[in-house]
């Protein structure tokens, strides 16, 4: 296989790094090797998977086909030369090995063991380590892509600033969602209201895909980063597509769906351009910030007990819009109740309080 690289699809090896991250995240048997090399200033050189190919690409070294532990592995680093270990990390099958992949594969590293290290996961399919005694710092590589393995303390500063963002960023996207409430009430939003809200969403949830990030590399002292996380976030998938479901042209989950990954994937200067929001909206006419833009009133109504799953997209299906339906409870709230809403005076009543109360 020398000299062969190994091809894969992208969701095979974003499925490949994952692996990677959680093998060795800290708690584990791997992660506790790696710390321990670290401690005692060695380097190493490591192959987990793969092993049929890994070993095709090497020779000499010795013959092992031990059970795996940590303290095994560290005691075995202290040689020079690769150690080969099976992909779930029960067995080690050689040390001291001496790894030759084909030189002219592309790698941008310098480090001899680095350099061998990207060489080898492009090589094969194996999840492969490089430490750096100099440096003192953990590579790992899938693919020929490599990165750094994180110190607890840095996974922490960095987890820390990420909490400080999604508190605060959920805490105005909270005020704004009521503002936008009253404002869809009165029938006066601009489309430089839902601007300002789609960036905030996108800040929210672009905080909460790097933290998910954190919460992978932290293994088990993840678990109440991952309750912050989840405590963030708790309800505003559903807000967000809803939100967009009410403004967009076309009101389908679908097209809610991939606008999201639209508004995901845009740079922070078009997500501000109410221009760039109206046009990823659907619309096709010339439309500013000042531009009224008239809800469905998913959202609003899906804050209402009485209002179960599926049903305010029965009560938009038969009314057109928020405003629409504000009129219907004025004039003939049992109306509602013969489209299956239950208690139909409790939502009249309850989108009252809302305007009432200016929510």
């Amino acid at each position: 296989m020398n000299g062969t690289q190994f091809e894969s699809g992208a969701g095979d090896r974003e499925q490949r790094f994952e692996d990677a991250i959680r093998k060795t995240a800290p708690g584990t048997p791997l992660r506790t090797a790696l710390d321990m090399i670290l401690a005692g200033h060695l380097g190493a050189l490591i192959c987990v998977g793969d092993t049929e190919n890994v070993l095709a690409a090497g020779d000499d070294g010795f013959k092992l086909d031990v059970s795996f532990t940590a303290n095994r592995l560290f005691e075995l680093c202290k040689m020079d030369g690769a150690v080969v270990v099976d992909r779930d990390l029960t067995k080690i099958l050689r040390a001291n090995y001496h790894l030759n992949p084909d030189p002219s594969l592309p790698t941008s590293e310098t480090g001899t063991r680095h350099r061998t290290a990207a060489r080898m996961s492009l090589l094969t399919r194996a999840t492969v380590i490089s430490v750096s005694s100099r440096r003192s710092v953990v590579n790992v590589y899938v693919d020929g892509k490599g990165y750094e393995l994180k110190s607890l303390t840095a996974l922490f500063s960095l987890v820390n600033q990420l909490i400080v963002a999604m508190q605060n960023t959920r805490s105005q996207l909270d005020r704004s969602l009521l503002r936008l409430t009253s404002l869809e009430l009165d029938n006066v939003v601009t489309l430089g209201d839902l601007t300002s809200i789609f960036y905030l969403f996108e800040v929210l949830m672009t905080a909460g895909d790097e933290l998910d990030d954190c919460i992978v590399q932290l293994g088990s002292e993840g678990r109440t980063t991952q309750m912050q996380r989840e405590e963030y976030l708790a309800g505003m998938d559903e807000a967000y597509t809803l939100m967009i479901r009410d403004y967009a042209v076309d009101s389908s989950e679908e097209t809610a769906r991939a606008i999201r990954k639209r508004l995901h994937d845009t740079v922070n200067t078009q997500l501000r351009s109410a221009k760039f929001v109206a046009k990823l909206l659907g619309y096709t006419d010339e439309r500013g910030e000042d531009s009224i833009m008239t809800p469905l009133g998913l959202r609003t109504l899906s804050r209402v007990s009485v209002v179960r799953d599926g049903m305010a997209d029965k009560i938009v299906d038969e009314y057109g819009s928020l405003q629409e339906v504000l009129e219907a409870v004025d004039d003939d709230p049992s109306r509602l109740g013969e489209i299956g809403v239950k208690n139909p005076g409790v939502l009249a009543n309850s989108l009252h309080r809302m305007w009432d109360r200016g929510e």
